[in-house]
């Protein structure tokens, strides 16, 4: 199978709204969302069926619960009592994650693919006994309901597993990825006190091998609660603590064949819905970390609505998204087994040993969902990659930033007939608020729809719902995969100032969006990071769009120095693809692309090169940190290095 570069490169702009993609009656009356509408005895009207899921939640969570016959007990409590931000669900009901996601038990569960070409199945009959196997040993190292186990793992099977054990006891997980500095994991598992520690001695990434074993012993040092690390050998060589168990200042040291070498009853501790199922973390590139948690029930409900409704999943599928561990997509992933899909687990780079790596992947293991971060879309775009070998590929996701309308315009002509479904949600709800169907076309740049059960509008500066305008994007009526609190916070003040306190009663997103009279919508970045010159606001994806679409710029970042009643200087950061250079001639056709396509006041002061544009674990662009370190801040305290992906970088941007 070979990737050639396309020959035709696209390099002007496509039309925002350009229509790329419309599902035949075929697709709409088979899409799983249409076969919902049906058992509602509701029309196949998407608007109307959003309308009503957001104005009677109680009535549409409670018919989810009931499509997908959720393993549970209902209780005779209210669905839903109470407002945002205390706003309970199925009060008196007993469920457990684990349990509806290993409600299977023939055909192939989950495929485990590393960078190395290593490739692993796992049937659901040896998921669910590896699970059994590791529940025992939990449990045998004291874990119980409401424990924390915390894992500093790869995206690897021993990850699952030992995130369902954990949850089938009614313990708390909650993971970091190995790529990760030890004071960024310090900063999140110290605040939550695990009893257990699960880590590899290493990762492998980018052709290369990075031990951390000693990362591993800082950690657990740092972690005065342990009673016990697990230590998986996934270098050569084994890990500390592979074989007899023995003790440490710090507890102790077992291997995972240690841990799961004993079998067990695969039980299940049914728990009210809101009970703590994992801990998420915020970026905490700007603060300490906010420990971000989720219920069983919320999850549960939120991810078979989403993975069903929204990306069309179901059994006989094959689901991938390049993500990590410390990345809430990993759990959005893993979430596949809910709706019988099987989830394709990819631990290393995205673009070794070629840009065109995840496309591969794909390929080879009939993925029939594939899920990435927008940047790589673009990255292929430019790249000049043609895919091929994906007969099975019936869907393409993007996340973690806005979609430009060109890597829309790439997927339609590189892969015809594939609808490409942008979604922007967060961490915060571990979802998307906004996303597509397969009853909706695809329209260039454009996201569909409103999710249901979400009830997202825009704001304008009084607080008001506006259509066909730029708001703050709110949610305005309560979901039940909003946390249920953050962990040490039992006021419940720090997540309402997280998200309440500029709109009393009312979700603040932080993303700026507009919502046409159709539903569809549009983000154009964070609020927080916004450019205003001249009194004209904008969003900075639409500045990256017109910089990006540059063969020379690699990446870009945009910051406006401008405080409140004072106009300050626009700059732009490039870091240039390999090979180019910011001549006078790139630097003038920059600006004269920005004077068209946006505005004159969107020209920027000054064009600086820098080696890399400084980005979060996730892949976020860091616009705020940059903007404090411009205006004075010392880079320590405008960033938390070891929470971004290349910390070395920042030195770069000064006054």
């Amino acid at each position: 199978m070979t990737f050639p570069p396309t020959g035709d490169r696209m390099d002007h702009m496509v039309a925002e709204g350009e229509l790329l993609w419309e599902p035949s009656e075929e697709v709409v009356a088979s899409a799983k969302l249409t076969h919902y509408l049906r058992w509602l005895g509701r029309s196949g009207d998407y608007e109307e069926a959003w309308r009503w899921s957001v104005d009677n939640p109680a009535e549409f969570w409670s018919s989810v619960w009931d499509y997908f016959e959720v393993i549970g007990d209902r209780g005779d409590g209210p669905v839903l009592s109470g407002e945002m931000p205390g706003a309970t669900w199925f009060a008196g009901s007993a469920i457990n994650y684990a349990e509806n996601m290993l409600r299977r038990t023939e055909g192939v569960a989950l495929v485990s693919v590393s960078e190395d070409g290593a490739r692993q199945e796992l049937t659901w009959a040896q998921l669910r006994d590896e699970v059994a196997r590791v529940r025992a040993g939990l449990v045998r190292l004291g874990v119980g309901r409401g424990d924390r186990v915390a894992a500093y793992l790869p995206n690897i099977p021993q990850a699952l597993i030992a995130c369902l054990a954990t949850a089938s006891l009614g313990a708390v997980w909650s993971a970091g990825s190995p790529d990760f500095g030890v004071s960024s994991i310090v900063d999140r598992f110290k605040q939550i006190e695990p009893k257990v520690l699960i880590a590899v001695d290493g990762y492998r990434y980018n052709g290369k091998a990075f031990d951390r074993s000693a990362a591993v012993n800082e950690i657990a040092a740092a972690l005065p609660t342990l009673r016990a690390t697990v230590w998986i050998p996934y270098l050569e060589g084994g890990a500390p603590g592979e074989g007899h168990s023995r003790e440490t200042p710090h507890g102790e040291v077992i291997g995972w064949e240690g841990l799961r070498a004993e079998e067990g009853p695969l039980e299940f501790e049914r728990v009210p819905f809101d009970h703590p199922l994992w801990i998420l973390y915020s970026s905490g590139t700007t603060g300490l970390p906010k420990p971000i948690v989720h219920g069983h029930g919320g999850v549960v409900l939120e991810h078979l609505k989403s993975l069903s409704f929204h990306q069309d999943l179901g059994e006989g599928d094959v689901f991938f998204w390049y993500t990590t561990t410390g990345w809430m997509m990993w759990n959005y992933l893993i979430g596949g087994l809910l709706v019988g899909a099987t989830p394709v687990l990819y631990d290393g780079s995205a673009t070794y040993p070629s840009p065109a790596a995840l496309w591969r992947i794909a390929a080879s293991e009939g993925v029939t969902y594939f899920g990435v971060g927008a940047p790589y879309i673009m990255a292929s775009l430019k790249a000049g990659l043609r895919p091929e070998g994906l007969d099975r590929l019936r869907g393409v996701g993007s996340t973690g930033s806005p979609l430009p309308p060109e890597g829309f315009a790439w997927v339609a002509a590189e892969l015809p007939g594939v609808p490409v479904g942008s979604f922007s949600g967060g961490t915060d709800v571990c979802t998307g608020f906004v996303g597509a169907t397969l009853l909706h076309p695809i329209r260039a740049g454009v996201i569909p729809c409103r999710s249901l059960g979400a009830k997202v509008e825009a704001y304008d500066v009084a607080g008001k719902p506006v259509v066909g305008e730029v708001g703050e994007l709110v949610v305005s009526g309560p979901m039940p995969s909003m946390p249920v609190m953050f962990w040490n916070d039992p006021a419940g003040e720090r997540y309402a100032e997280s998200y309440f306190d500029v709109y009393p009663g009312v979700w603040r997103h932080g993303d700026w969006i507009k919502i046409d009279e159709d539903g569809s919508c549009v983000i154009y970045g964070r609020s927080d990071s916004t450019l205003n010159r001249g009194g004209v606001r904008m969003g900075t994806s639409e500045f990256y769009r017109v910089v990006e679409r540059f063969d020379e710029i690699a990446d870009s970042l945009v910051i406006d120095t401008g405080r409140l009643g004072q106009e300050g200087r626009l700059l732009l950061f490039v870091a240039l693809a390999e090979g180019a250079e910011l001549t006078a001639e790139l630097e003038r056709a920059l600006c004269a692309a920005l004077r068209t396509e946006l505005s004159p006041r969107h020209v920027p002061d000054e064009i600086r090169v820098v080696p890399g544009i400084p980005r979060t674990l996730s892949g976020k662009k860091l616009e705020v940190p940059v903007r404090k370190i411009l205006l004075g801040t010392p880079v320590e305290q405008a960033a938390n290095l070891d929470a971004m992906a290349n910390p070395e970088v920042l030195r770069h941007f000064g006054a």
